[in-house]
């Protein structure tokens, strides 16, 4: 079951710690974190992109950002971003979550491509997917 929107500090986080390890944005050595992603979130209505910006070109990211675009007919925000320990995993933390309709307490369904989080409300699932593939073509 997906975990649910928290506020964090003055924004909204999410935990990702599983979703995190499969898109290589959490490397660990004998359970600790040797690496921790830097990343930026792109959001758009209902869908938020986490992108690791050490490890996707430009090309790449404007190419995956220019697709959740024209899918969703909307872009609100692009910050970087920290990914960091919390409790006994990782949690992202999420600007503009809010402006992509996101509220504390939602289930945020996640899905990991290489060195992507896609985080998508119910009724973006299918471009979340779309996204994803389009992803793992570009590796």
């Amino acid at each position: 079951m997906p975990n649910k929107i928290k506020r964090s500090g003055d924004g909204l986080a999410l935990q990702v710690t599983k979703p995190a390890r499969a898109a290589g944005l959490v490397e660990e050595t004998d359970d600790e974190p040797t690496r921790l992603a830097n990343i930026r979130v792109f959001a758009f209505d209902g869908l938020l992109l986490v992108v690791d910006i050490d490890r996707i070109t430009d090309e790449n990211m404007v190419e995956l950002a220019t697709s959740a675009a024209l899918d969703t007919v909307s872009i609100h925000r692009v910050t970087n971003a920290s990914l960091h320990i919390a409790g006994n995993g990782y949690q992202v933390q999420l600007p503009g979550a809010a402006d992509a309709g996101f509220n504390v307490g939602d289930r945020a369904p996640c899905t990991s491509a290489p060195n992507l989080l896609v985080i998508a409300t119910e009724g973006s699932k299918r471009v979340a997917a779309d996204i994803a593939t389009i992803r793992k073509e570009q590796v």
